[in-house]
């Protein structure tokens, strides 16, 4: 079973910068994508930026030219660099991948985001 565990989440100031980690117990090489969504409270979950596995990258409009996301199939880890934080990018960062050879998809628990202003 594949499980993704985040890490990196924390208090940040305005303007700061934060790298969260996902870790992933299996390969993300036959994961089709890696994405990071997020969630702030009272609004839904919504997309942040996926990585293809040929390494293509998208980003929500949002988190253009602050966000980085970047992945290393060696190490099955999938990372996205904040940069110029803003307090409206508060959330929980939510790790995806997927979906795989048998069209399976897998979240990860969650990392906390504050951005204070």
């Amino acid at each position: 079973q594949v499980q993704l565990v985040e890490s990196g989440g924390g208090l940040v100031q305005t303007g700061g910068s934060l790298r969260l980690s996902c870790a992933v117990s299996g390969s993300i090489f036959s994961m089709n994508a890696m994405a990071w969504y997020r969630q702030a409270p009272g609004k839904q979950r919504e997309l942040v930026a996926t990585i293809t596995r040929g390494g293509n990258t998208n980003y929500a409009d949002s988190v253009k030219g602050r966000f980085t996301i970047s992945r290393d199939n060696a190490k099955n880890a999938v990372y996205l660099q904040m940069r110029s934080l803003k307090p409206e990018d508060t959330a929980v960062y939510y790790c995806y991948a997927g979906p795989d050879e048998f069209l399976r998809r897998y979240w990860g628990q969650g990392t906390q985001v504050t951005v204070s202003s």
